[in-house]
């Protein structure tokens, strides 16, 4: 694609674009370094996707502000009296260069992730996800292409038998089990948060449900993928997400089939999780 074609995309395709450039650059840091050093390998497919992603946005979004989890800055909880740029723009883009560096360090593993959704501040009371894309860089299509999923992917049919609960490999939530048990649900166990999302969007499980900790570049684009394929999306208690707030901190999530929507809602309250601090309390700007 010439530079004047990627130029007049929207910003749902350019959002697509820009995953996908970050995966090509992801699969060939991992071909060529190989997995000796994870540590360092993590490192620098953090970096090597930051840079690449920022310097796109520049060169192509100049007037958009930038929240990355590789910011150094990108954490910091900001009071009414600071001002952090993005917290005065109208639109911003939220990103997650690489969604389960532990996964992206392990050979043969396929479930990790790039993270890119655009927050606008006029979509919405509290502005709004208006694009969104995960792509999955070591998974591919049925034509040999990279898989990146957009907002405009299908509602998968349900299906028959158990509801299927997308749950860490390494770190599930206490609740989690639990929740499994009230449901009689099957525990379906996968990487990084955004492939999780995904297992949703495509019908591979039922629900992805988390409260142990994220931010909000954890969840942007894979809310923005989830809510364009007619699925609920909300926090554990069913309040809203909000994006771009003064505290990035946005700790837990529910995804899941719309139907399923107030079982499950009922059967976390009855598993008596407690809600994480809510992220941003003072007023947001936007």
């Amino acid at each position: 694609m010439t530079e004047d074609e990627v130029g007049r995309l929207d910003d749902q395709a350019f959002a697509e674009w820009l995953a996908e450039q970050a995966g090509t650059a992801l699969t060939g840091l991992r071909d060529r370094q190989g997995f000796a050093d994870a540590a360092a390998l993590k490192a620098a497919g953090d970096q090597a996707s930051h840079e690449l992603l920022t310097a796109a946005l520049a060169r192509w979004r100049p007037a958009d502000a930038v929240l990355s989890e590789e910011e150094a800055d990108s954490r910091r909880a900001w009071s009414t009296g600071e001002r952090a740029a993005r917290l005065d723009a109208d639109r911003v883009w939220i990103i997650d260069p690489l969604d389960g560096t532990r996964e992206f360090s392990e050979s043969g593993r396929t479930d990790w992730a790039v993270h890119v959704a655009l927050w606008q501040r006029s979509a919405g009371p509290d502005g709004a996800l208006v694009a969104g894309a995960v792509g999955m860089p070591a998974r591919s299509t049925p034509d040999g292409r990279q898989l990146v999923l957009g907002t405009g992917h299908p509602t998968p049919a349900a299906l028959d038998g158990p509801v299927r609960i997308a749950v860490s490999r390494s770190r599930p939530p206490a609740f989690v089990g639990e929740l499994v048990e009230l449901l009689g649900a099957r525990a379906v166990p996968m990487g990084s948060a955004g492939v999780k999302v995904c297992a949703v969007v495509t019908g591979e499980v039922d629900a992805y449900v988390h409260a142990g900790g994220q931010y909000e570049w954890d969840s942007a684009a894979p809310v923005a993928v989830a809510l364009g394929a007619g699925m609920h999306a909300s926090r554990v208690d069913g309040s809203p997400l909000r994006y771009n707030r003064l505290d990035p901190r946005l700790p837990d999530l529910l995804v899941c089939r719309p139907e399923l929507a107030d079982q499950l809602l009922d059967a976390i309250a009855r598993t008596g999780v407690e809600m994480p601090a809510p992220a941003g309390t003072g007023r947001a700007f936007g």
